[in-house]
């Protein structure tokens, strides 16, 4: 008699990649990698020891001197190829997201599209690097300026988008000439890898792309490292905050992103119907594990009622299931673990004089880490679910009387990530953007991320350090300026002045 019981899954052994290689590490420690989808065990990562990170920063620095060699014409040329090649697999690439992080396949496909994005804008690097020059600024004397590489720079990475992520980072750290060390989410590492194979086959050099699996260890590695000039980081304010203080107490650069608790204001002269499908696309959107996620609805006034039946219309139509199946509009969070602390917010609701409409805890698939999307309503500040990142399928709603109360609410917020505003009023809008506290603004949009040429970043404790991620802040992030002073003088005017260099 045969079993129709389908045989379990042999978790696949995940390994670090240095100097154009997978490597397995050497230290034993491993941990789990889940599909959120079903629970089940799907691979076993290693996590590196120091002496491991401290093998890819090697690998890295060795391969420096090459790269940076490198003419500004091979190393574009060699990003149109990268871009072709992520372009041609983005499928794959898509794949390894669900399986892994547990999204939607149409939301993987999008991050990759947007990571393409910033592919694309180094690919003008030539342009990006040009450096500026006076002649004649002293008499037989010009003086020009360069940006150049930092040398070795290191990239920590969130669970959330396994692919984008990395792609605000590496692909402009390599088009300025440096190599890089990437740490990503040992939760969904194998997109890391798959982009480490793709950069091989464009022909990037060995050690210029290297990827170190890992915790706090190989965290505390990176930012004690003496070969690594600066670290990019995403994640929660708390670690970022670590992170950035860590780094730069040890001589680096580093931008540390943050979390956040974006607002979407709503007006009373807002199109309704626009704004609820806005607030739910922004809110319930990759399960709501995202730092651009609206978690926080500020209703103005007499829009407050329509807006919240709306919305809860809108969420009992949601499709929460399997990444995988093409009904699904909503996938499960990344563990059991998240999926229980995002539960206990909505638990806490109530008690604490909120009004749960839509309780997120019930009728969702059994297997796997789901939630359906919650609503709660009237939220107010000092509560737990306005006050903390939730980082999962749960909307808030506070109702206020004025525009003036709802955009103090967003400026006294400790974060300052993304916000939003929906109105017809144009006047009111311009307003909203001079004034608002936060990196990033939406009016009338609202998930507010930057297009790849300008940058990333929020406000207040939502990030630390002076230089937002990808865009022209990034090339400035990557490189440091050298200015030189030059003259070729006829030998017979030269004499001995120990007098200030003069420029009149």
């Amino acid at each position: 008699m045969t079993s129709t019981a389908e045989a379990p899954v042999t978790p696949t052994p995940i390994h670090h990649w240095i100097g154009g290689n997978p490597v397995a590490s050497a230290s034993g420690g491993t941990a789990a990698v889940r599909n959120p989808a079903t629970g089940e065990q799907t691979g076993t990562v290693d996590l590196a020891t120091a002496a491991e990170v401290d093998r890819a920063v090697q690998a890295a620095r060795a391969a420096f001197p090459e790269w940076r060699a490198m003419s500004l014409g091979r190393r574009a040329n060699l990003m149109f190829t990268i871009r072709q090649l992520f372009d041609e697999r983005r499928d794959d690439l898509a794949a390894l997201l669900t399986a892994e992080h547990g999204k939607v396949l149409s939301d993987a496909r999008a991050e990759v599209a947007r990571g393409l994005e910033v592919i694309e804008f180094c690919c003008g690097i030539p342009q990006l690097l040009k450096g500026s020059m006076s002649e004649q600024a002293s008499s037989g004397i010009d003086v020009y300026s360069l940006r150049q590489p930092l040398g070795v720079v290191a990239g920590i990475t969130p669970f959330n988008f396994p692919a984008l992520v990395p792609m605000w980072m590496w692909p402009v750290a390599l088009a300025c000439g440096n190599t890089f060390v990437l740490k990503p989410s040992e939760k969904d590492p194998s997109a890391s890898l798959l982009t480490a194979e793709l950069l091989r086959e464009a022909g990037v050099p060995d050690g210029v792309f290297n990827v170190v699996h890992g915790d706090k260890v190989a965290v505390d590695a990176l930012l004690e490292h003496t070969d690594v000039a600066a670290v990019s980081f995403v994640g929660s304010t708390p670690i970022a905050r670590y992170v950035y203080e860590k780094a730069t107490a040890n001589g680096k650069r580093c931008q540390a992103l943050g979390g956040a608790k974006n607002h979407m204001i709503v007006l009373p002269d807002a199109d309704v119907e626009m704004a609820a499908d806005a607030a739910v696309s922004a809110a319930f959107g990759s399960a709501g594990e995202r730092c651009m996620a609206i978690s926080m609805l500020v209703a103005v006034g007499e829009v407050a009622d329509p807006l919240v039946d709306a919305i809860a219309r809108r969420i009992a139509d949601l499709t929460v299931g399997d990444g995988t199946d093409p009904a699904s509009e909503m996938g499960p969070l990344i563990t059991e673990a998240h999926r229980d602390r995002v539960a206990s917010y909505v638990a806490n609701a109530a008690a604490e004089g909120a009004n749960v409409l839509v309780d997120g805890r019930e009728d969702h698939p059994e297997d796997g880490f789901f939630l359906r999307p919650s609503l709660i309503d009237d939220v107010q500040p000092g509560m737990a679910v306005y006050d903390e990142e939730i980082f999962g399928p749960v909307l808030g709603v506070t109702r206020v009387d004025s525009y003036e109360t709802a955009v103090a609410l967003v400026n006294e917020h400790p974060y300052g990530n993304g916000t939003a505003i929906f109105t017809r009023d144009g006047g009111v809008a311009r307003q909203f953007q001079f004034e608002v506290q936060a990196g990033m603004v939406g009016i009338n949009v609202p998930v507010p991320v930057p297009v790849a040429y300008h940058s990333f970043g929020g406000w207040k404790d939502s990030a630390f350090g002076d230089r937002n991620v990808y865009g022209t802040e990034s090339v400035d992030f990557y490189t440091r300026g050298k200015v030189v002073t030059s003259r070729w003088p006829d030998p017979a005017t030269s004499k001995v002045d120990l007098g200030f260099p003069q420029t009149h």
